[in-house]
């Protein structure tokens, strides 16, 4: 049986290449240590930011339509980091580099461990860090 073990890629459309970029800089590399690459797809450039599990790509829009979380579509991305700890430390630095990052909170509402901070980008999209929560980890380790 087929088992999908992971999100390979994300492509986000963007209107602004280097607005965005700029951004993400922030979030992927100074808060996430993420790496970074570019290239040229279709005669498109990307932009890559990529860690061992899973790369998120920015690519321009053909559209100047703004993004609706509620349109059919993307709602959000969570990215998960191992601990509340390091929820308030990628908050902490979004923060610092200017970006209107929420303070890491307790979220009961979601789960009784749920930690996280939110945040927006250029384009609107929803953006979320979590902490990989104890259900999480009980879901993989007995599954």
């Amino acid at each position: 049986m087929t088992e999908v073990t992971g999100i390979d890629h994300i492509y986000i459309a963007v209107s602004d290449l280097e607005r965005s970029e700029i951004f993400y800089d922030q979030v992927m590399l100074g808060a996430l240590n993420f790496r970074k690459n570019k290239f040229a797809l279709g005669g498109d450039p990307h932009i890559q930011y990529y860690n061992r599990y899973f790369g998120y790509v920015l690519r321009p829009s053909r559209t100047q339509v703004a993004h609706d979380a509620y349109a059919p579509g993307l709602h959000h991305f969570c990215l998960r980091v191992n601990s509340a700890t390091e929820v308030a430390a990628a908050s902490t630095q979004l923060r610092r580099t200017g970006i209107e990052a929420s303070e890491a909170k307790l979220c009961p509402e979601y789960a009784p461990d749920y930690w996280a901070t939110f945040f927006t980008d250029p384009d609107g999209i929803h953006l979320e860090i979590t902490n990989y929560r104890l259900e999480r980890r009980e879901r993989h380790d007995n599954w």
